[in-house]
C-alpha cells in the first residue's frame, strides 16, 4: 500500500472539505479500496499507486475548482467523479484567463510581474517567441507552465523541451552513468518547474510515454517537432548553427519558445551566441514575438534584482575602461573635441554630422 499527502494551502477547509468533510467522505466512498483522510489542512491518501494517481488528479482538479469559484459542494465532487480529470482540468484552466497553471500541490501559478504577463500574451499569440532577460525573472518556470496547460488543454499532444549542453565554468565528463545521468544536470531546472506543476506519478506516465521529452538540444536533430510545445532554454549557450538546426525543426502546428540570457554565456571565447544572432537576422520577420525581461522582473530573492543590477552596473562601467584604455574616447570627450577643432578651424566640422554614438575612434 502507497500513501500520499495533499496540503492544502490558501483556501477555507470548510468552504473545501464541506460541513463533517462531507466531501471528502464522498469521495472516499467513490474508492472503497483505499483510504482518504483528512487532518488539518493535509490530506492523506493510502491505497494502490494507480488509485492513489487516479483520487490525486481528481483533488487536484477539486482545488483548481475552489481557487476559481471559492467553494465545494456535493454537486462538485458528483460531477468530477463522473468525468475524467482530464475534462475536469480542461474546464476549470478555460475559465481561468489570468490563471496559467494550478500546481501539483492546489498552488495558482500566474504572471506575477507586468513583463511576464506579457509574455504569457506574446506566446498565446505567435507561434515562435523569443524571451530574454537575467535570471531569476521566471522565463522558464512561466514557459514550463504554458506548455503544461496547452497539454492539459488539449491544443497540443507533447510538450518537448530542450537546453544546449555547455559547461559553465566545471566538466561533469568525469562523474559516472551513462549519457543520461552526465546530462541530467544540466536539465535539473526543466524537471523541478515540472515537478511543481504535475503530480509525480502522471509526470512519470508522461515520460516514459514519450508525452513529456526532456533532451538535450543534440537530439532535436533531423526531427520534425509537429503538434507540440517546444521550448528551447539557456539558448544563449547555441551556436548559430545550432539554434538555426533548433528553429528549423518547427512544425506547421508547433508552438515554439526560445529562451536566454545575454549576460550569461558560457560558450567558449570567440564564438558567437546563436541567439543573439539570430535574433539579429529574424527581426524583420513577420509573425515572431519578442519580449525583453529585466531586473524588475526577478521573483526570486530580493537581493536576486539588486545583484542583478550591481552586475549591470559592474559590466557597463568595465566595457567604459575598456573602450578608454583601447583608445577610443568616451562620447562626451569626443563630442568636445569636435566643438574645439571647429572653433580652433572656423571651419565647418565634417565629423559633426556624424551620430554622438559613432563607435568609430578618431
Amino acid at each position: 500500500m502507497v500513501e500520499k499527502i495533499i496540503t492544502l494551502e490558501n483556501m477555507s477547509l470548510v468552504d473545501f472539505l464541506g460541513p463533517d468533510n462531507q466531501n471528502i467522505r464522498q469521495l472516499a466512498a467513490a474508492f472503497p479500496g483505499s483510504k482518504i483522510i483528512s487532518r488539518g489542512n493535509e490530506i492523506k491518501i493510502q491505497g494502490q499507486t494507480e488509485v492513489i494517481a487516479r483520487i490525486n488528479d481528481l483533488l487536484s482538479s477539486l482545488i483548481e475548482h475552489y481557487h476559481q469559484y471559492g467553494q465545494i459542494t456535493e454537486k462538485t465532487v458528483n460531477q468530477y467523479l463522473s468525468a475524467t480529470s482530464e475534462e475536469a482540468e480542461g474546464r476549470v484552466l478555460a475559465a481561468s484567463p489570468d490563471v496559467i497553471l494550478f500546481g501539483a500541490k492546489g498552488g495558482v501559478i500566474k504572471a506575477k510581474t507586468p513583463n511576464q504577463q506579457k509574455l504569457v500574451d506574446t506566446v498565446m499569440a505567435h507561434d515562435l517567441t523569443f524571451a530574454l532577460g537575467p535570471a531569476g525573472t521566471g522565463k522558464t518556470y512561466i514557459s514550463v507552465a504554458l506548455a503544461v496547460r496547452a497539454l492539459k488543454n488539449k491544443e497540443v499532444k507533447k510538450i518537448i523541451i530542450s537546453r544546449p549542453v555547455v559547461e559553465a565554468g566545471e566538466s561533469l565528463g568525469f562523474l559516472p552513468g551513462d549519457m543520461k545521468d552526465k546530462v541530467d544536470p544540466y536539465l535539473r531546472p526543466i524537471y523541478d518547474a515540472l515537478e511543481d506543476m504535475i503530480p509525480a506519478e502522471k509526470l512519470k506516465f508522461y515520460q516514459e510515454n514519450k508525452i513529456i521529452e526532456i533532451a538535450p538540444l543534440a537530439y532535436m536533430r533531423g526531427r520534425t517537432l509537429n503538434n507540440a510545445f517546444v521550448l528551447l532554454d539557456e539558448a544563449q549557450n547555441t551556436t548559430p548553427s545550432q539554434i538555426k538546426m533548433f528553429l528549423t525543426r518547427m512544425g506547421p502546428t508547433a508552438k515554439v519558445m526560445v529562451n536566454g540570457d545575454r549576460s550569461q554565456i558560457d560558450l567558449p571565447t570567440r564564438q558567437k551566441s546563436g541567439l543573439m544572432q539570430a535574433m539579429d537576422i529574424l527581426k524583420n520577420v513577420q509573425g515572431i514575438g519578442y519580449v525583453e525581461m529585466t531586473s524588475e522582473d526577478v521573483v526570486r530573492h530580493r537581493l536576486v534584482k539588486e545583484i542583478v543590477e550591481a552586475y549591470d552596473q559592474f559590466d557597463n562601467e568595465e566595457m567604459s575602461r575598456q573602450a578608454q584604455a583601447n583608445g577610443v574616447p568616451r562620447r562626451d570627450e569626443r563630442h568636445e573635441r569636435r566643438l574645439r577643432e571647429q572653433q580652433e578651424t572656423g571651419l565647418p566640422n565634417p565629423e559633426m554630422e556624424l551620430p554622438v554614438n559613432h563607435e568609430q575612434p578618431l
